[in-house]
C-alpha cells in the first residue's frame, strides 16, 4: 500500500530560492522519490503564485491564501503562526488520518483544530525562532521593524514554550535539538539534518582569482555581514571581494562601490551564483545569528573552494573542520592573506569527502524521517 503523506508548508517551496524553501523543496522531492504519495498544503504570498514544478513530486496541492498585515495580527500569538491559522487547512486535513508534516513552528497554530487520534504528526522547526527574531530586533535600524521584532520574539518564546509534548519536533541542528529538550521540555524532539541539492563535492582545485560573500541581501542579517566584511576586513586589505545575492538595498550597493577591488552582483540567477561559487578563491561567510544552519555554508562546502567563517556560523553544525574559523575581523583578514596565495587542493577535496559524509544524501534524511511518520 502506498503510503500517503500530508506536508503543510509556510510558504510556497518553489522556486527554492531561499533557505526555508530549500530544505522544504528537497525533502518533498526525497520523499516522493521514496514512494510517498505527498498531498501538498501551503500558504501563497510574495506573488508567487501556483508553480508548476510542484505538480510531479504531489499527489494533490491546496493553496491557502496567509492573512497579512492587521488581518493576521493578534496579540497574544505570534504574527507568523496567527497569520496561517485556517480553517479550510483544517478541514482537509481531517478529512483523513494520513500522517502530517507541518513545516516550521509557522504551521503549527492548527492543531487545536485538527484531529490528532491515531495519526503521527512532525513539526519541522527550521530555527530557535525566538533567537532569530531577538537577532532581527538587533541587526535592523528601522525603529518600527525592531519594535515588531521584539515583540515576536517574546511571543515566539512563550508560544514555543507551550507547544504540544506529545509530539515529534525535527530540529536543523543537534545544537537545537538540544535547546528544545532541555529549554522547552520538548523530550521527543530529533535531528533531522537539512535537505539541499548539494550531493557531492564539486570543488575545483586550484586558484580563483576573488573572494565571494552570498546570500538575500534582502534580509537584515546579510546586509549587516556584508557591511561588516566590506568596512573592517576588505577595505583594508585590498583584496577583490564580490558581494553576490537577492535585493540588495541602495546602501550596500553604494557601499560596495566604493573600492575598485570591491563590487556587488544583484539578484543573479541560480547559474550565475553557481559559477560565482566555484570560481572563487575563498567564501567568506561570517554570520552575527547562531540560530539554525545556513544552507549558504554547505553550497559553499561543497562546490567552492577555502571558506571563512566564524564560530557562529559553524556552531552545532559539525562542519567546523572543513573551514577556516576567524574570531573577528583582524583574524579574517589574516586568514584571507594567507590563503589568497595557496592553491585549494586535492588533499582539502579529500577531507571534505570524508567530514561532510551523509550530509548530502537526502535519501538517508527521508528515511530518517519516515521512521517518525510511520
Amino acid at each position: 500500500m502506498t503510503r500517503q503523506l500530508h506536508i503543510v508548508c509556510l510558504d510556497t517551496p518553489w522556486p527554492a530560492d531561499y533557505g526555508g524553501a530549500i530544505d522544504m523543496f528537497y525533502r518533498i522531492r526525497a520523499l516522493q522519490e521514496a514512494g510517498v504519495s505527498i498531498h501538498l498544503h501551503y500558504f501563497s504570498y510574495h506573488q508567487k503564485g501556483n508553480p508548476t514544478e510542484l505538480n510531479q513530486y504531489c499527489a494533490s496541492i491546496h493553496i491557502y491564501e496567509r492573512r497579512t498585515g492587521w488581518k493576521g495580527f493578534s496579540f497574544s500569538l505570534p504574527y507568523i503562526v496567527s497569520s496561517r491559522i485556517n480553517i479550510e487547512l483544517a478541514n482537509n486535513l481531517n478529512q483523513d488520518n494520513h500522517p502530517i508534516l507541518l513545516e516550521g513552528v509557522h504551521c503549527t497554530g492548527i492543531l487545536p483544530l485538527i484531529n490528532k487520534e491515531n495519526r503521527k504528526i512532525v513539526v519541522r522547526l527550521h530555527n530557535n525562532e525566538s533567537a532569530y527574531y531577538r537577532f532581527l530586533a538587533a541587526s535592523t535600524r528601522n525603529l518600527f521593524k525592531k519594535l515588531y521584532f521584539r515583540f515576536e520574539s517574546s511571543l515566539l518564546s512563550k508560544y514555543e514554550k507551550n507547544l504540544p509534548k506529545e509530539l515529534q519536533y525535527a530540529c536543523i541542528t543537534q545544537r537545537e535539538e538540544q535547546f528544545f529538550k532541555n529549554e522547552y521540555g520538548l523530550k521527543n524532539a530529533f535531528f533531522l539534518p537539512v535537505f539541499t541539492p548539494y550531493h557531492e563535492i564539486l570543488s575545483l582545485e586550484g586558484m580563483g582569482t576573488f573572494c565571494l560573500y552570498h546570500g538575500n541581501l534582502g534580509v537584515a542579517e546579510n546586509e549587516k555581514a556584508a557591511i561588516w566584511l566590506l568596512n573592517e576586513v576588505f577595505f583594508k586589505i585590498k583584496i577583490p571581494l564580490v558581494i553576490a545575492g537577492k535585493n540588495p538595498s541602495r546602501r550596500l550597493d553604494k557601499l560596495a562601490h566604493l573600492c575598485q577591488h570591491t563590487c556587488l552582483v544583484a539578484n543573479p540567477s541560480d547559474t550565475e551564483l553557481n559559477d560565482l561559487v566555484r570560481l572563487a578563491h575563498i567564501n567568506v561567510l561570517p554570520s552575527f545569528s547562531d540560530t539554525g544552519i545556513k544552507i549558504k555554508l554547505l553550497h559553499a562546502l561543497f562546490e567552492g573552494r577555502h571558506c571563512i567563517t566564524n564560530e557562529a556560523m559553524v556552531k552545532g553544525t559539525g562542519l567546523e573542520g572543513a573551514c577556516h574559523v576567524g574570531t573577528n575581523a583582524q583574524a579574517f583578514a589574516s586568514i584571507v592573506l594567507q590563503l589568497h596565495h595557496q592553491p585549494f587542493s586535492e588533499e582539502e577535496i579529500r577531507l571534505r569527502k570524508n567530514m561532510l559524509g551523509q550530509s548530502g544524501d537526502n535519501a538517508h534524511h527521508a528515511r530518517l524521517l519516515s521512521q517518525y511518520l510511520w
